[in-house]
């Protein structure tokens, strides 16, 4: 019709309008650039947002996905200016991650219960304002029950789907529990490496440019292969694709001989696809220790650094004196006498023989091994790091025997044997027990109080005793995964 084709060609005007003012707009832009020096220009904002950089970083990570103001500003623009600030020394690179990391979190914890509370009820009706129609949702949904986590985890790195997959999630009835491994595991990963992009490259702006043109060529490169991968994996999904790509290629002299060696070995090849192929909850379990060894890693080689870089107290320790010298008196010193003693060695690894005899007598090998090794791995972990760092202990303990390094507390370390305990046997020994709940609590009680037991006597820092958990954490995280995929590939049938 005339109307609409005098309308479709003042679209057509506006937007080469638009485009010309944008490309001229470049170009001025870049004409001004060219003549500043971005060293120096980078020097100047470092030094105007100093610890401001901190709450900059943390409400924008928050609010990308909290407030779904990545629809908006990409959240990885102000992480990259974050790590920058830092690599000008302004501010403290560990801390800056784990403001990011923890503050995006936050956000897609907050979207993903605010999701929740609206309902679906609240997509469905608002919805098809914004292109999601009831039948597009219901896919969302059907495709969340079976690869939420996958969404949650790589959609984290595309900046549309961030900014809605939690509040999806959350209003599609996805459990909180399957959520947050894989939103820990991605803002983590997300956060830190635009952080350290940021950090690395600040001291030479040249430089950066130059690799992020190879990076945008990789990425490119690494899209193109993905959603090759992606065609090929739905396609060859039909049992008809997959005979005629053997068809084809049994006609074909250079491919026949894959078709042949195939066809030789299709036993073993089945048994072995048959047992590394995860069933049941062992992504959701996996995923989950994989976000605690992630966690644990992070705050154990952050200390480290910090600490063994000036092994004074931290502001964070500082604050905890304090307020032990608040609390200080004579009744809760004994109470934190007898608890100290329950993150010993001789005490924990008391009770380690005991609870492996048990594992042994009911033929528990996967868990045994990993009771074993966990331990293991935190008694011989604890003294090295010791060694290395070799901080001294806080002045005056408060009437408990202590030599050697402060860092990190092994009574720390050792007591994260009681979370093992009770999660193991809430999860893999008596699944469904009755007050699982207050057991799992219970053990988290105990490594608390054992290691707050060692700050308010004052022979270790608060810092200490951080590092400590983390130790235990990510000994007894990678072991257990160690486990979960060997008894996976034990139990998973033969075909």
């Amino acid at each position: 019709m005339p109307g609409e084709g005098g309308g479709g060609n003042r679209k057509r005007i506006m937007l080469a309008v638009a485009a010309a003012a944008v490309a001229f707009g470049y170009y001025l832009l870049s004409q001004q650039l060219g003549h500043l020096n971005l060293q120096h220009l980078l020097q100047d904002i470092s030094n105007t947002l100093g610890a401001w950089t901190y709450l900059l970083v943390g409400v924008f990570a928050f609010a990308e996905t909290g407030a779904f103001v990545g629809l908006v500003v990409p959240g990885e623009t102000v992480m990259l200016l974050g790590g920058a600030v830092a690599g000008q020394g302004a501010i403290d690179l560990y801390l800056l991650i784990a403001v990011a990391w923890f503050s995006a979190w936050l956000g897609d914890t907050t979207s993903f219960f605010i999701g929740r509370r609206l309902g679906r009820e609240f997509v469905i009706k608002h919805g098809p304002r914004v292109g999601i129609s009831h039948a597009r949702f219901e896919k969302v949904e059907d495709y969340f029950s079976r690869h939420g986590g996958k969404t949650i985890f790589i959609g984290r790195f595309i900046s549309l789907v961030r900014a809605f997959a939690p509040f999806i999630a959350g209003s599609s009835g996805m459990r909180y529990r399957a959520f947050v491994p894989y939103s820990i595991l991605g803002t983590g990963l997300w956060a830190s490496a635009h952080i350290l992009v940021g950090y690395f490259f600040s001291r030479s702006i040249e430089t950066a440019g130059r690799y992020a043109a190879k990076g945008a060529f990789l990425l490119a490169t690494l899209i193109v292969v993905v959603a090759g991968s992606i065609f090929l994996y739905r396609h060859f999904r039909e049992t008809e694709n997959r005979r005629s790509a053997v068809r084809w290629m049994d006609a074909h002299s250079a491919t026949r001989w894959l078709v042949v060696l195939g066809r030789r070995h299709e036993p073993q090849l089945r048994f072995l696809w048959d047992r590394v192929t995860p069933g049941g909850t062992f992504g959701l379990e996996f995923t989950s220790l994989m976000a605690t060894l992630a966690v644990a890693l992070f705050v154990l080689i952050a200390y480290t650094v910090v600490v063994g870089r000036e092994a004074g107290p931290t502001p964070g320790d500082e604050t905890a004196i304090e307020l032990v010298e608040h609390i200080h008196c004579g009744f809760l010193t004994g109470v934190s006498k007898a608890i100290t003693v329950l993150g010993s060695g001789v005490f924990t690894w008391s009770l380690t023989a005991v609870s492996a005899a048990l594992l042994a007598w009911r033929r528990r090998w996967t868990e045994l091994w990993v009771l074993l090794a966990g331990m293991t791995i935190v008694t011989v972990g604890f003294h090295e790091i010791k060694d290395a760092v070799d901080r001294p202990r806080p002045p005056g303990p408060t009437g408990v025997d202590a030599s050697g390094s402060s860092f990190p507390s092994g009574h720390a370390a050792h007591s994260v044997l009681y979370v093992w305990l009770a999660v193991t046997s809430v999860l893999r020994l008596r699944p469904g027990m009755t007050r699982a709940t207050a057991v799992v609590a219970a053990g988290f009680a105990l490594t608390i109080l054992v290691g707050l037991s060692r700050v308010y006597l004052n022979v270790h820092y608060l810092s200490d005793v951080s590092a400590g958990w983390a130790l235990g954490a990510a000994a007894f995280s990678f072991c257990a995964a160690v486990g979960l995929v060997i008894s996976q590939v034990r139990q998973n049938p033969r075909q």
